[in-house]
């Protein structure tokens, strides 16, 4: 498995590093001091599993930074680790592409607790997030943090989750869901990851599988 980290901060890349190293021994890591050092190995090596970077740093603005990654990788799972820790700062990150997001005052089991849940397809979020959340993605970003059993969780999914589940089982990709159900990317990964947490699977292959074996999808 091979994983970019990047940070402008030495002590704290180093640190990373370490704690992927020991907790990840398949990891093949390399570091990136700024953005310009993410672009220049995504060029040369476009075969990254997993992206873990900081959010202000030297060689662009985060802002067109996060989104040419996603853009160059779309399917390379991208995880925000910030000092910043703002709502819409979270949100906008998740809508650009990145599939999590987690302040650096974080303990070593959060980060790799993000990294598990990321590589399994899903979607971390702070949980402190909950408490600030809008009211509009409140219920949503709740469905996350419960896990129920699979039957019990297919009765709550909603209509929404399941329109999308029909749309994994075609193959499509959390962009062509989002363009055709009228929704941003990021809102589509929320849906995917709660789809997972109350089908108690965990990876779009499975929740197929299980919501055919519910009679969800016919």
């Amino acid at each position: 498995m091979k994983v970019l980290i990047a940070d402008d901060h030495e002590l704290f890349l180093k640190g990373l590093e370490m704690i992927l190293g020991d907790s990840f021994p398949e990891m093949q890591l390399k570091l990136a001091k700024d953005y310009q050092d993410i672009f220049n190995a995504i060029d040369a090596e476009k075969d990254f599993d997993l992206i873990l970077t900081d959010l202000a740093m030297p060689g662009a603005k985060w802002l067109d930074a996060i989104e040419k990654i996603h853009a160059t990788l779309p399917d390379t799972p991208i995880i925000i680790l910030s000092a910043v820790f703002d709502k819409e700062v979270v949100q906008k990150t998740i809508e650009l592409g990145a599939a999590g997001y987690v302040p650096k005052t974080s303990s070593n089991a959060v980060i790799i607790g993000a990294v598990n849940l990321v590589m399994s397809g899903g979607v971390y979020i702070p949980p402190e997030l909950l408490l600030h959340a809008a009211s509009s993605e409140f219920d949503l970003l709740k469905q996350i943090e419960e896990k129920p059993a699979s039957d019990a969780g297919a009765k709550v999914l909603s209509p929404r989750q399941i329109d999308v589940l029909r749309l994994i089982a075609k193959g499509q990709s959390n962009k062509q869901i989002a363009y055709e159900l009228g929704l941003t990317e990021g809102t589509v990964k929320l849906h995917v990851t709660a789809i997972l947490k109350l089908l108690n699977v965990y990876n779009r292959t499975g929740a197929v599988a299980e919501a055919t074996r519910l009679g969800i999808l016919k």
